[in-house]
């Protein structure tokens, strides 16, 4: 507005005073239009960075399904920042201190939203629903009404099918250290009955803990399992295998699967097992061991039954032997499935970076009610209900002692 006063004001004064055009334009009004658009520049600038405080402009903006998607940055007084992308809910990136307190991405992922939107894109970071894990043959019965799912990992459904929450556009509200995200699932969306209402919260806290709350309520008899899919190299997303880490995970039982990594029903004793992490051990000492549970998976990508999980007590530490950083996990769930990226192939450099993700070179520990639960009477529900409030919560909080 004031340019354009300017300018209105210049074409006067020259029809006016045509002898003094050079001189004048030179000396006083070409200084004032100078001044004029720094000012209006500058106010811009200020007032943009107002309105998208936390958010960044770059290749995370997007418009997809007509809904805006952004990057938002935490941050604590200690310098460490987690990034997140409304799309999928996914966590972008994790910066935290290492031994010499050099801050070190311990998160893989990509460089654009672009990017995670591509096909067999491995749910890097990514909010998963509306049941997390393993759906055997997609089918399950509830109230004497068979439901089919979405089939996407063989014979069976993943993560939530196709239409999962993790390909969806969340709303976003920031404040501070805490991220907002909430998602409206339809009826029907994915072969799921009801309407589900969920909200995530992220926070960063000043010690370092990445806090996940979550919560869901329902208008119809529905089944819900809600987790985060981010995948860790505590040595720095990009450097390499995750076998020299040191793994304890506080289970002293875990649930076999068959072929297609569905559970067979039975909840085995970890004890004289590969899968024995008690006791802290590299995740690669064992990982070759001819166990046919080993075979199935390729490695470890099976649930662990927690002894406890008050959300007061660690139930796994993770520690790069590089870094010095470790990674305890808190949390409220009875599961955790422990995947050590076999599926990983580092094909294409895409990821951040132009960096390469190859064989094993990060790890996932999803927090979780058991997989298949619908199916099999002899793991904890995951039926939620109307009247009935969903809510779990699960921490990873990083140390660099």
């Amino acid at each position: 507005m004031i340019t354009l006063i300017y300018f209105s004001y210049i074409s006067l004064y020259l029809n006016q005073y045509k002898f003094m055009k050079s001189q004048i334009f030179k000396s006083i009004l070409f200084p004032a239009i100078c001044l004029a658009v720094a000012f209006t520049a500058c106010n811009s600038n200020s007032s943009t960075s107002n309105n998208d405080e936390g958010k960044d402009d770059s290749p995370y903006i997007a418009s997809i399904d007509g809904k805006e998607v952004q990057l938002y940055t935490l941050k604590n007084k200690n310098g460490a920042s987690v990034s997140i992308t409304n799309y999928g809910g996914r966590v972008v990136s994790i910066l935290v201190p290492d031994k010499d307190n050099k801050m070190v991405d311990v998160a893989l992922g990509y460089d654009s939203v672009k990017s995670y939107q591509k096909e067999g894109e491995p749910f890097f970071g990514a909010l998963i629903g509306r049941y997390g894990n393993r759906i055997g043959k997609g089918r399950f019965t509830l109230e004497g009404k068979q439901y089919q799912l979405q089939l996407n990992n063989g014979p069976n459904t993943l993560h939530g099918g196709n239409d999962g929450f993790f390909s969806k556009v969340w709303d976003a509200k920031q404040d501070g250290q805490k991220l907002e995200l909430s998602y409206v699932s339809k009826d029907g969306e994915a072969g799921y009955p009801g309407t589900l209402n969920v909200k995530v919260v992220y926070t960063l806290t000043d010690d370092n803990g990445l806090q996940i709350d979550y919560t869901a309520t329902t208008d119809k008899t529905t089944v819900v399992n809600l987790t985060n899919h981010t995948y860790f190299n505590l040595s720095g997303e990009g450097s390499g295998t995750i076998l020299d880490h040191e793994l304890m995970i506080a289970a002293d039982a875990y649930t076999p699967v068959d072929s297609t990594l569905i559970p067979t029903g039975k909840i085995a004793p970890v004890k004289g097992t590969a899968f024995d992490f008690n006791v802290a051990k590299a995740i690669g000492r064992d990982i070759e061991q001819a166990d046919e549970q080993l075979k199935f998976g390729k490695g470890y990508d099976h649930n662990f039954a927690l002894v406890e999980n008050n959300g007061k007590t660690p139930v796994a530490t993770v520690k790069s032997p590089v870094t010095g950083i470790t990674m305890e996990v808190y949390t409220t769930e009875p599961g955790l499935q422990f995947y050590c990226g076999n599926f990983m192939t580092g094909i294409d450099k895409d990821g951040k970076g132009g960096k390469s993700y190859p064989h094993r070179s990060a790890f996932c520990l999803e927090t979780q009610h058991f997989p298949d639960a619908p199916n099999q009477p002899n793991f904890a529900s995951t039926v939620l209900k109307p009247g009935e409030t969903y809510t779990t919560s699960t921490t990873y909080k990083f140390l660099n002692k």
